[in-house]
């Protein structure tokens, strides 16, 4: 129930955000990912669950069910490589959902399609952006 209220909550406050700051053309943004873009998509729409820093404690996170995952380790848990790939589409599709059981985040891309006026060239640029910026999150080996 906590999930069904927060998840409608932050689809409102997605739908009433101000788009003022997205171009409203069609054309097709750069390939090169913006980290300073990817910063302030992280910021709005994911730091009030895995927190400013990524660790996974941010101020939405003791509402939840499950923790949210702490994003300075991807790469750790993935052989010190960082996984764009598994990210952007975690981010775009959501996590494949078990027998029985639910997704245990947002599904962004349809929100961020809306957010970008239906331009998938935009969808995919945000999502490689944010990719870029988790990407500098990530825990130095020692």
């Amino acid at each position: 129930m906590n999930r069904t209220i927060l998840s409608s909550a932050l689809l409102l406050i997605v739908c009433t955000a101000s788009g003022g700051d997205e171009p409203a053309t069609n054309k097709v943004q750069t390939e090169k990912p913006d980290v300073v873009s990817g910063k302030k998509t992280y910021m709005e729409y994911c730091a009030s669950c895995h927190g400013e820093d990524g660790k996974g404690m941010g101020p939405a996170a003791s509402a939840l069910k499950t923790q949210p995952s702490n994003l300075t380790t991807l790469a750790k848990r993935h052989s010190g490589k960082f996984p764009g790939d598994y990210v952007s589409e975690t981010v775009q599709f959501g996590k494949p959902i078990q027998a029985h059981g639910s997704s245990d985040m947002p599904v962004w891309g349809p929100i961020f399609s809306a957010r970008d006026k239906f331009n998938e060239a935009a969808v995919k640029q945000r999502i490689k952006n944010l990719c870029a910026y988790l990407a500098t999150l990530q825990e130095k080996e020692s």
